[in-house]
């Protein structure tokens, strides 16, 4: 319980950060764009903006994964970080469209641009080292607790950093080349990227909730770690899903039929602990025994060794 409630404080003060750096940069953005006559840095500020309302639900969220198990949610509230990242990456994915619908417009409307003061460049400067310590804080912290939602968010406050960069580029055009229609031609560029990768974000996060598991080594792994007991065979059925940055693992496994209930209950014991030795980051284990040598019907649920082996003949036969 120390770790997880150590985890939570961590998304708490990441949240926290995020959304101070956020304002600041966004209210800097919008009133130097509007005063300096750039509305790309204007719009720049908005969109920063949209990182304000991502990092509340994060620290919205980090609130709801406190909450203790209880009857309603036996396996407790950790699966409100995937959720979470789910809904950031609708949002990432909105304000790319939104970016790309205004882009579109300007590009149609052929519309010519005030020339805005070398301020905005200035500023458009500072938001990009900005955002860009915010990212790396975020995914190193993300990725110290296994955090989906804080690694949601530092992808976009990278995605932020791409279209500052493409708002810094439309500038340098201006002043430099006296090209404005570039601006336009990269930030509808950029605002494809965007959307590519908040449709990446809702991939990854729907299948964490439709118990799927990224990666898919976890299987042999657990083959290995339980084969270390002699008196278990054959793990088959083997079931993993992951509840936040937590496996909850299942699996068969096959014992001597004349074992005690006492001694199949420790080689039971020790299998977990050979899969917990394994994976650390394991929620919970349970080991289904059954006598050796039974014949069982075909599987429709989990993963054996049969099935890691018909994988790899079939990689070689399309090789």
């Amino acid at each position: 319980m120390v770790e997880i409630n150590s985890r939570q404080k961590q998304i708490i003060k990441a949240s926290g950060i995020s959304i101070a750096g956020n304002v600041f940069l966004s209210i800097l953005k919008i009133i130097v764009g509007w005063f300096s006559g750039s509305l790309a840095v204007v719009a720049d500020g908005i969109d920063s903006l949209s990182d304000v309302f991502t990092s509340i639900i994060t620290l919205v969220t980090a609130r709801i994964i406190s909450r203790p198990p209880n009857r309603r949610h036996p396996y407790g509230y950790d699966k409100a970080d995937t959720i979470a990242s789910k809904l950031v990456a609708f949002v990432i994915f909105f304000a790319g469209a939104q970016l790309a619908i205004s882009t579109v417009n300007n590009l149609m409307e052929d519309s010519k641009r005030e020339m805005p003061s070398i301020i905005a460049i200035v500023v458009v400067v500072i938001s990009i080292v900005g955002k860009q310590l915010l990212s790396r804080y975020l995914k190193k912290t993300g990725e110290q607790i296994d955090s989906p939602m804080l690694r949601a968010n530092a992808r976009n406050m990278q995605n932020d950093v791409v279209i500052s960069v493409s708002v810094l580029v439309g500038l340098v055009m201006t002043h430099i080349l006296k090209m404005p229609i570039l601006d336009s031609v990269t930030a509808l560029a950029v605002s494809i990227w965007i959307m590519i990768i908040a449709i990446r974000m809702i991939i990854t996060s729907s299948r964490e909730l439709m118990d799927g598991v990224e990666d898919q080594t976890i299987y042999s792994t657990i083959i290995t770690a339980a084969s270390k007991v002699p008196q278990a065979h054959n793990p088959h059925r083997i079931r993993v899903r992951k509840m936040a940055h937590f496996y909850m693992i299942a699996l068969d496994v096959e014992v001597d039929g004349h074992l005690s209930l006492f001694e199949a209950h420790a080689v039971g014991h020790q299998v977990e602990d050979q899969i917990r030795t394994a994976i650390p980051k394991t929620y919970d284990v349970v080991v289904h025994m059954e006598p050796f040598g039974e014949n069982h019907p075909a599987e429709v649920y989990g993963i054996s060794e049969k099935n890691l082996q018909d994988e790899k003949e079939d990689l070689k036969v399309r090789k």
